[in-house]
């Protein structure tokens, strides 16, 4: 298994290239990947990412997830 964040922008359109701050390599498990989400959420909804959705693989786990503070 290989877990990766495909990002979306504020329009819902997907990122085909991410900069910093997102991270386009995969995560070892399900629960960096979140990890990494949760612990910068603010920075990248402050470059202009709009959602995530999470992927293992091709497969689509769950999202997009909006990053929309509630």
């Amino acid at each position: 298994m290989s877990w990766s964040w495909q990002y979306v922008d504020l329009s819902g359109t997907v990122i085909e290239t991410p900069v910093e701050p997102c991270v386009t390599s995969v995560f070892p498990t399900q629960s960096d990947a979140e990890a990494f989400v949760s612990d910068t959420w603010r920075e990248l909804r402050a470059a202009g990412i709009g959602g995530v959705t999470l992927l293992d693989g091709d497969r689509v786990v769950y999202g997009p997830m909006s990053l929309d503070p509630a």
